[in-house]
């Protein structure tokens, strides 16, 4: 079994299609075909089943897809090694939630890319659920997701940790007017959203019943739609804080259970931490301990740096 042959095979699954592969790997379609058929052969199994608009794997190829992924991570890594000397450079691939991504990793990412200008840094927004998935299957080196988080898998710790409100149109007073409501629809992330499960773990526990949810992929439309009357939404604190305090909406405090949200950065516990991997850590790491600190303990340290000068 080659990696060139897995390769060959992890490029059909995703694009459907032996001629689209054979375009983007640049070479022709009866080459692309001659090595899935050998692989097939090798693994003594159809991985591809035929159909109107191309092929799609079967049961026996979805299983191996995963596998072909971490191979091919392997051997970037096993490259990455060997010509890893400790100064942090080649390629950091990491995910975010978008909430995070607007509240506290801009200026985190920024520094890192001025500190270490031959890292090739890619993000990537996404929701908790996907990023995990991602993650999971090596095509991202790690991410910043909503907590709680158990997978065998992955190893994870604390960066940053957030308190959620519940956003509503300006009109709405308090929670207690949600219930008369007609009609009431949350506005929120797509499917996978750790905030979204947990407004609607809320909502159910006041026996409120909301019409199908409106999904959206930006932050900018959730918070338009809110401010409408269209619907609410709940997100951190930081994030809505400038639309409340410019009128376009009002936000309601909840009971800490459901306020309380860590955001977590992820990576395989299997995977080679790099020098780049490691010099950002480090960077996210002393991002986190500024936020988290109490403003008291800030306050001390000032104060003690003043006297020491």
């Amino acid at each position: 079994m080659e990696l060139a042959d897995l390769k060959t095979f992890e490029v059909v699954a995703r694009l459907g299609s032996m001629n689209r592969a054979a375009t983007e790997l640049h070479t022709v379609q009866s080459n692309i075909t001659a090595r899935i058929r050998g692989l097939e052969e090798e693994l003594g199994t159809k991985l591809f089943e035929r159909h109107a608009r191309g092929v799609r794997p079967t049961p026996a190829g979805q299983r191996i897809l995963p596998f072909v992924a971490r191979i091919g991570k392997l051997m970037a890594e096993a490259r990455s090694a060997a010509q890893d000397d400790g100064v942090p450079s080649g390629t950091l691939t990491l995910g975010a939630l978008e909430t995070a991504t607007a509240l506290r990793l801009s200026p985190l990412l920024t520094g890192f890319a001025r500190a270490y200008p031959d890292v090739r840094l890619s993000v990537t927004a996404g929701s908790t659920a996907s990023l995990v998935r991602d993650v999971v299957a090596s095509r991202f080196d790690g991410a910043f997701v909503a907590g709680p988080i158990s997978h065998p898998d992955l190893y994870h710790e604390r960066v940053f940790t957030e308190q959620l409100v519940l956003a509503t149109s300006p009109e709405v007073r308090s929670l207690n007017e949600l219930s008369h409501i007609p009609d009431l629809r949350i506005v929120v992330f797509q499917s996978g959203c750790s905030y979204r499960q947990r407004l609607e773990s809320f909502l159910a526990t006041k026996g409120i019943v909301v019409a199908r949810p409106l999904e959206f992929g930006s932050l900018d439309a959730i918070v338009s739609c809110v401010s409408a009357g269209v619907g609410i939404t709940l997100l951190p604190r930081g994030v809505l804080g400038e639309f409340a305090v410019a009128g376009r909406i009002a936000i309601h405090s909840l009971p800490r259970s459901l306020s309380q949200v860590d955001t977590l950065f992820i990576h395989r516990r299997d995977a080679y931490l790099s020098s780049a991997m490691q010099a950002f850590l480090a960077m996210a790491r002393a991002s986190g301990q500024a936020i988290l600190a109490p403003k008291s303990n800030v306050a001390k340290t000032a104060q003690h740096a003043q006297m020491e000068q």
